[in-house]
C-alpha cells in the first residue's frame, strides 16, 4: 500500500469513533492488523465485530466492540498514555493515538477546570473507546494514509443524559474540540461524540470541502441507529494528489546562557532519542550583552510533557515556552542502493506518486567512507550518481521497491 494517501472525511451527518473505524474497514483496512494493534494495548479485552448494515438505504459497515472482561477500570489520561507507550505499537500508530487522547484530555480539562493529567475519561476511557481510537489509527496506517482533512461536522442539537447528568448538545467537550472548525446542528440528538471529534481535530489538519484527489477507495461507516430521513453514516474518501497537509506540532523553546557548551551535543541527542521530531540551537545575545543559545525542540503534541521534563532535567533553564504550530511535510521512503561495494539508503520525498526530493543518507555515506578509508565527499558524490543511474531523480515515478523512512 502506498504511504502518501490522503483521506478526506465526510462528517456531514455526524462523527463517532466507531463510525470512522467502520468507514476505514469498509475502505479496505485489514481487520486482523487493526485487531492486533488493539490487542497490543488492551490484551484479550475487546474484540472488533464489523457487520454490513444499511443506513438510510446506504450500505455501510457498523463496528461493535465486544468487551471480553468484567469491570473495566476508569482511566485517567496518565494511565492511557502509559498503556500506549508500553504497547509496542508502530511509531505512527502510537503517536497518532497519543495525540488523539491528548487533545481529548485538554478539552475535558478545560471543561472541568482541572489539570489534563487528572482527567478521568468516564465513557471515553472505556475499553470500547480505546479500541475505537487505536483501531482508527491502525486502520489509517494499514491503508497508507499520510494526511487527513475533513469537512463541516454535524454536531446535533437538544439535550442528552451523560455520566455528569443532563447536558446540552453539543456536549461541552465537543464544543471545546470544535473551536476553529466549521460545524452545524444537522439534526436532533448527539451526532458528534467527543471521541469522534477528537480524532478529527487531532489528525485532520484542514477543514475543507472534498479536495482534488485521484480517488482510490471509498468507505462508509455506520452509527448504531438507522435514523429516518437521514443516513447515519461517516464517509471516508481515499486518494492521491492532494497538496501536503499541515501536521500539528508543538515548538518548545528555552533561552540558556549558563550551560557548559560541551554538554549541548548530548542534550540534543537525548531529546531526539526521547521522540523529538527535531532539536536545534540558535546563538543569541541576551540582556546585558550576555551570549546565549535558544534551544528549540519540535515535537508531536503527545510528546510535549516528556520533552519539557527532559529540557528541565538536562539544561539549566528555569522556564520553557510552548507554541502550537503546523508543519507541511512530504511523505518519505528509503531506496537502498549499491555504492562502492556497500549499501547506502537514499531518502525520497514524494507527492502524488512522483519523486520531489532525493538525498543520500549521510550517516550511511559516512559509515561506508570510514570502512573504506575514503573521503566522505567522494562517497557522497558516488551515492548521488548511483541515485541518478537508478532513475531516482526529481519528477520520476516513485519506485515500488522502497521501505518506510
Amino acid at each position: 500500500m502506498t504511504g502518501d494517501r490522503h483521506a478526506w472525511v465526510d462528517a456531514s451527518a455526524g462523527v463517532a469513533g466507531d463510525m470512522l473505524l467502520g468507514a476505514l474497514l469498509d475502505a479496505g483496512a485489514d481487520l486482523k492488523a487493526v485487531q492486533h494493534a488493539v490487542d497490543r494495548v488492551v490484551p484479550a479485552s475487546v474484540r472488533l465485530r464489523p457487520a454490513a448494515v444499511t443506513r438510510g438505504g446506504l450500505h455501510a459497515v457498523h463496528v461493535r466492540v465486544e468487551v471480553l472482561v468484567d469491570d473495566a477500570p476508569r482511566r485517567t489520561w496518565a494511565s492511557i498514555a502509559g498503556l500506549l507507550a508500553g504497547a509496542g505499537l508502530p511509531e505512527r500508530i502510537r503517536d497518532r493515538a497519543v495525540t488523539v487522547f491528548a487533545r481529548l484530555a485538554d478539552a475535558e480539562a478545560h471543561v472541568h477546570g482541572i489539570p489534563a493529567h487528572d482527567v478521568h475519561f468516564h465513557e471515553v476511557g472505556a475499553l470500547d473507546s480505546l479500541a475505537d481510537v487505536v483501531g482508527v489509527c491502525a486502520a489509517l496506517e494499514d491503508l497508507g494514509v499520510a494526511t487527513l482533512s475533513a469537512g463541516e461536522v454535524a454536531v446535533g442539537s437538544g439535550r442528552i443524559r451523560t455520566a455528569h447528568g443532563e447536558l446540552p448538545v453539543p456536549v461541552p467537550a465537543v464544543a471545546q474540540l470544535a473551536r476553529g472548525w466549521r460545524v452545524r446542528s444537522g439534526g436532533t440528538g448527539e451526532l458528534a461524540t467527543p471521541t469522534g471529534m477528537a480524532v478529527l481535530r487531532a489528525l485532520a489538519t484542514t477543514c475543507e470541502d472534498l479536495p482534488s484527489l485521484e480517488v482510490g477507495a471509498v468507505g462508509v461507516g455506520a452509527g448504531g441507529r438507522d435514523t429516518p430521513g437521514r443516513a447515519n453514516v461517516v464517509r471516508v474518501i481515499l486518494g492521491t494528489g492532494a497538496a501536503p497537509a499541515a501536521e500539528p506540532l508543538v515548538l518548545l523553546e528555552a533561552n540558556v546562557d549558563d550551560l557548559d557548551p560541551r554538554l549541548w551535543p548530548e542534550v540534543l541527542a537525548g531529546l531526539l532519542r526521547c521522540g523529538a521530531a527535531d532539536a536545534w540551537l540558535t546563538p543569541i545575545v541576551m540582556k546585558k550583552g550576555r551570549p546565549a543559545h535558544t534551544l528549540s525542540v519540535l515535537c508531536h503534541p503527545g510528546k510535549t510533557e516528556t520533552l519539557r521534563d527532559r529540557i528541565f532535567r538536562d539544561t539549566s533553564t528555569l522556564g520553557v515556552r510552548r507554541t502550537t504550530m503546523h508543519r507541511y511535510a512530504l511523505p518519505r521512503v528509503f531506496a537502498d542502493l549499491a555504492v562502492a561495494g556497500g549499501t547506502v539508503a537514499v531518502k525520497l520525498g514524494h507527492h502524488g506518486g512522483r519523486i520531489v526530493q532525493v538525498m543520500p543518507e549521510f550517516a550511511d555515506v559516512a559509515a561506508l567512507a570510514h570502512r573504506l578509508g575514503r573521503p566522505e565527499r567522494q562517497l557522497l558524490a558516488e551515492a548521488s550518481a548511483a541515485a541518478v543511474a537508478a532513475g531516482l531523480v526529481v519528477g520520476a515515478e516513485l519506485p515500488g521497491d522502497t521501505r518506510p523512512a
